[in-house]
């Protein structure tokens, strides 16, 4: 049996598409309290002997379920590994939609979990994808991308105090998903203008963000 006595706190972080987990494992470890447990599952299948940061995941291209299957599996089992610790997650685009799906199903998890921080996940269904699916391509992950998750992001974000962060370069968008997308009701919002897409994994100010949303106690806001 795992001894949980020296943790206080597990800090889900869930990389996006094509990423490695090195950017999003870096980021929980600049926020993450003392004595905290960080889970940043890889969903890719690189073998081990490849350093973190030079990975990436082809994986993220193509069915989004089995990378839902893998991230459930993963936080079920820290669950079970520590059963009295609360938890927070941080995820990033895909990273986000997938743990939006992951909790949408286990309902049970949802009073271990202290924050949910979604970092320029498209929620509302990325324009890209879409805009692919409308010209008949609805093949690998843009079908998936597309798709509008508002209704079980807001059924959590009522009940998981929840901070949206986006990115804006220009024209209402990170240059990847819009700023519109990553919008849900009963979530805190931020948007960080001159942030980009990619930077929303290592921006200081993302940091700082995720930082004051935890320095004092939060509740879901009422409509």
């Amino acid at each position: 049996m795992t001894n949980s006595n020296k943790f206080k706190l597990i800090v889900f972080s869930q990389h996006g598409m094509s990423d490695g987990n090195y950017a999003m494992e870096v980021l929980a470890k600049k926020v993450a309290p003392q004595q905290s447990k960080i889970i940043a599952p890889y969903l890719g299948s690189l073998p081990s002997f490849i350093p973190d940061r030079f990975r990436f995941s082809i994986e993220t291209h193509f069915a989004i379920a089995p990378l839902i299957q893998k991230v459930a599996k993963s936080a079920e089992q820290t669950f079970q590994d520590y059963p009295d610790i609360p938890a927070r997650i941080i995820a990033t685009s895909l990273g986000g939609v997938i743990w939006i799906e992951v909790l949408s199903r286990h309902p049970e998890w949802w009073n271990r979990i202290e924050s949910l921080i979604l970092l320029g996940s498209p929620i509302g269904g990325a324009d890209l994808a879409k805009i692919i699916s409308s010209w008949g391509f609805r093949i690998g992950m843009a079908k998936h991308l597309s798709e509008d998750r508002r209704y079980l992001a807001e059924k959590i974000a009522a009940v998981i105090p929840t901070l949206v962060v986006a990115g804006h370069i220009i024209g209402g968008w990170d240059l990847m998903v819009t700023v519109e997308s990553t919008k849900i009701e009963h979530a805190h919002f931020v948007c960080l203008n001159g942030v980009n897409h990619s930077a929303l994994r290592t921006h200081p100010r993302v940091v700082q963000e995720i930082q004051g949303f935890w320095a004092k106690p939060r509740n879901p806001l009422q409509l």
